[in-house]
């Protein structure tokens, strides 16, 4: 456990989606310094892990300033391939959230500059999402995890990558109940799911 109560080993699969966020350390895009994942299950119950990672780049103050992590936090923390390729698989089989398109750019950005694969999962932006549910934040403050929060009333400690991650699941949950539908796309994979398990089984 970590100070927001996250897990720090994977939970058992498989999920109907994975809500993913990342916080970078400064300059560069893929300059990823933790990784933050929500796993939601059928039920709608929601699990969160997160991971800190050496960035390998200098930390910016105003990125330490916003998300409270340093060179000192991550002191003895894996790097990325180290920590990506632990997640891969599990990442690889689900449909992920992310809120905005900046996360799926930091890991393509990474991947790429350690010469690794990148995942090829189905993403979905939960901006967009939250724009359908409630159209009435355009010019009113937006669709931002920090408007949503105010206008949901969500409760989530934000630039932490699982909180934020778990506050990304939770407005794509709230939006379906609002329009009362749910977002079709968005299911267990059965022979992923299947191959997934039989994998972790060796």
């Amino acid at each position: 456990m970590n100070k927001f109560g996250h897990l720090t080993t994977l939970p058992d699969g498989p999920f109907r989606f994975i809500a993913l966020d990342v916080e970078t350390a400064g300059k560069t895009v893929g300059g990823i310094c933790q990784i933050g994942l929500c796993f939601v299950s059928e039920s709608g119950d929601m699990q969160t892990y997160s991971v800190l990672i050496d960035p390998e780049e200098p930390f910016e103050p105003f990125n330490t300033d916003l998300h409270g992590i340093s060179a000192e936090t991550v002191a003895g923390a894996g790097t990325f391939p180290t920590v990506f390729g632990a997640l891969f698989e599990i990442l690889n089989c689900h449909s992920l959230v992310q809120h905005s398109t900046f996360d799926e750019k930091a890991l393509t950005s990474a991947c790429a500059r350690y010469g690794i694969p990148m995942i090829t999962s189905h993403w979905t932006n939960s901006v967009l999402v939250a724009r359908q549910a409630w159209p009435e934040l355009k010019g009113a403050g937006g669709h931002g995890l920090a408007n949503l929060k105010k206008h949901l009333g969500l409760k989530f400690h934000h630039h932490d990558a699982g909180e934020d991650a778990r506050a990304a699941a939770t407005v794509v949950l709230r939006a379906e109940d609002t329009q009362g539908t749910a977002l079709s796309h968005l299911k267990i994979n059965r022979q992923l799911a299947f191959q997934f398990e039989d994998r972790s089984r060796r």
